[in-house]
């Protein structure tokens, strides 16, 4: 349990990663699509370069801050899924422009007329996907023919090229079963394609079809005309993926270790992590923070400093997890605890091998 570390300390299993890693990779080469990870997950420009090296295309990012630490680190094909608004941000995409090639994501006329006044004033037009909403009703309008108008009239901007459709289909999250996950799946590409299809008869050719969340990457990367995929969280895993079925306790990648602090009654274990690092999110669900290796400790509430947790009652009272235990700790959202550090320990085979700097931290503009 690395005695040479301090708790809670955030430690990164790379024999996992390298594992998690080809896998996607193969899975994106078996289809004919490519692989474009979100790095919004591990926000680390080492391991963004990992995936390269494996066959992903390039990279996604969120924000506009990480795309500009991944591009220090020399990497050149960024797709920014998020609308750029606002002229200081505008003029940060033009400097990033220039030692990148960098597409951005976006659902509306406003923000595509921002993008294309860069384009005309730099001479080189914006490569824009419109945001397709396929479920999440987060951004973006339905598929089909509300899509498919909005597609016109931002192609209409000058100094904007529209050169695909974008979805995430979030809601695969709440998926109940292996079969309802699969549909989702289905449903998030075959829904991208046709409104694809319906530009192409209003006379607007489309040749990126970008889909995929590690939930769904596996079943959409299959469905003919999708072309790109941009799972993140597959490189770490998490509970919720865990649960969902498209990761196991050995493939999650991303632990917090710590150390148990106190014993108030046989049945509560106190450690030294909360919500300052395995954060709050799916807060309460079956099984959202999963003790490594340790079924029979259930985690009850997190405070800012504090993690509460309990025993099953047949392990109540036979003086396991005494004070000073350490215990490995899956989160319930590894892309949020990763921005909760400000380094991560890489071990591998039980040792700590490397220090990882989460150098695109707090990026958050």
């Amino acid at each position: 349990m690395y005695p040479e570390l301090d708790t809670p300390a955030l430690l990164i299993d790379l024999g996992a990663v390298r594992a998690n890693v080809a896998e996607m990779a193969k899975v994106a080469a078996t289809h004919g699509v490519a692989l474009r990870p979100h790095v919004k997950t591990h926000k680390m420009p080492e391991l963004a370069l990992m995936q390269i090296e494996a066959g992903a295309r390039g990279i996604t990012c969120a924000k506009l801050g990480e795309a500009e630490i991944m591009a220090d680190a020399g990497i050149d094909d960024i797709l920014l899924a998020f609308p750029i608004w606002g002229e200081p941000k505008v003029r940060r995409l033009e400097a990033l422009r220039e030692r990148a090639t960098v597409r951005v994501s976006l659902d509306s006329p406003e923000v595509a007329a921002g993008l294309g006044r860069l384009g005309l004033r730099t001479g080189s037009p914006v490569e824009v996907l419109v945001e397709v909403d396929t479920g999440q009703h987060r951004l973006g309008r339905p598929p089909g023919r509300p899509t498919a108008d909005l597609v016109a009239e931002i192609a209409a901007i000058p100094g904007v090229e529209v050169v695909g459709l974008l979805t995430l289909a979030g809601h695969a999250y709440h998926a109940r079963t292996p079969a309802e996950l699969a549909e989702v799946s289905r449903r998030e590409g075959a829904d991208l394609v046709a409104t694809a299809e319906l530009c192409a008869r209003d006379g607007i050719e489309l040749r990126e079809i970008s889909v995929g969340s590690t939930p769904t990457a596996r079943h959409v990367a299959g469905v003919a005309g999708v072309t790109e995929i941009r799972p993140g969280t597959y490189i770490f895993n998490d509970t919720a993926m865990i649960r969902l079925g498209v990761a196991t306790e050995r493939s999650a990648a991303s632990r917090v270790l710590a150390t148990v602090i106190a014993r108030p009654s046989p049945d509560r274990v106190v450690l030294d992590a909360g919500t300052k690092c395995l954060t709050s999110d799916n807060a309460g669900s079956p099984g959202w923070i999963r003790a490594a290796g340790i079924p029979w400790l259930r985690m009850d509430f997190l405070n800012e400093e504090h993690a509460v947790a309990r025993l099953d009652p047949e392990h109540a009272h036979d003086g396991e997890l005494p004070v000073g235990t350490r215990v490995q700790l899956i989160p319930g959202h590894a892309c949020t605890v990763t921005n909760l550090f400000d380094v991560a320990c890489g071990v591998e085979d039980g040792r700590v091998v490397t220090e990882l700097r989460v150098a695109a931290r707090g990026a958050v503009r």
